[in-house]
C-alpha cells in the first residue's frame, strides 16, 4: 500500500510568510525553508520580528483568509486522492492551515501548533516531532506502508529521499543543482504522471 505525501506551501498553497511580508510590509519575513535550512533558527527568528512589531496571530490569519490554492492545486491534490491514501506533511501551524485545508476540500494535514497568548501574541511554537517530516514517512513506512514524496524546501529533501519515490516541484534553482539526482517538476500534469508512474 502507499500513502503519498505531500508538502503544503509552495505545492499546494503559496508561502504564507511570504504573502505576509508583503502584506505587512516587513520584508524579512519572506525568509522560508527555502532560504533556511533550519527549521527551529526560522521560526525563532520570525517570532523576534512579529514581537518586535506588534503583530500576532489575528493579523496573520487575516492574510491567509486571503490566499487561494495555487492554480490546479485542488484539481491535482482531488485526482491523487481518487488513486492514492494523501497526508498532507507540513512545518506550518494548526491555526494557519485550517482556512487553507477548507478551500482544498479537507485533506489529511499532519502539522504543528503555535502557542498563543492571551493577548492575542504568538509566544512560541510545538513541533509535533523531531524532523517532522521524516519521522513521519519513517513511522508510515514501519507500520507497512510505502511512501511517495514531493515538496520544494531544504526541509522536504529527507521525506523525498527516504521514500520509494520523490519528487521535487517548483523548488529553487540552488535545491534542484545540490540535488541533480531528484526529479524536478513545474506543471501539475506532470507530478500528476510521475507520482501515477510510481504508484
Amino acid at each position: 500500500m502507499n500513502v503519498c505525501c505531500l508538502d503544503m506551501e509552495g505545492v499546494l498553497v503559496p508561502e504564507i510568510w511570504i504573502a505576509f511580508s508583503e502584506a505587512s510590509g516587513i520584508p524579512e519575513l519572506r525568509r522560508t525553508t527555502r532560504d533556511e535550512p533550519d527549521y527551529d533558527k526560522l521560526m525563532k527568528w520570525r517570532l523576534g520580528i512579529l514581537r518586535e512589531h506588534g503583530l500576532g496571530l489575528k493579523e496573520i490569519q487575516d492574510v491567509i483568509a486571503t490566499i487561494d490554492p495555487l492554480p490546479g492545486a485542488k484539481e491535482f491534490l482531488d485526482e491523487l486522492r481518487s488513486i492514492s491514501q494523501v497526508i498532507i506533511l507540513s512545518d506550518t501551524f494548526e491555526q494557519f492551515a485550517k482556512p487553507l485545508m477548507a478551500k482544498l476540500g479537507w485533506p489529511t494535514i499532519f502539522c504543528n501548533t503555535l502557542v498563543i497568548g492571551g493577548d492575542g501574541m504568538v509566544e512560541d511554537f510545538t513541533m509535533r516531532c523531531p524532523e517532522s517530516k521524516l519521522t513521519t514517512v519513517r513511522g508510515l513506512q514501519s507500520i507497512g506502508f510505502d511512501t511517495i514524496a514531493t515538496g520544494d524546501s531544504f526541509n522536504d529533501l529527507a521525506m523525498i529521499r527516504a521514500s520509494k519515490a520523490g519528487f521535487l516541484f517548483r523548488s529553487t534553482d540552488k535545491i534542484m543543482a545540490d540535488n541533480p539526482d531528484l526529479p524536478a517538476y513545474e506543471e501539475f500534469d506532470d507530478l500528476l504522471a510521475a507520482f501515477k508512474a510510481a504508484l
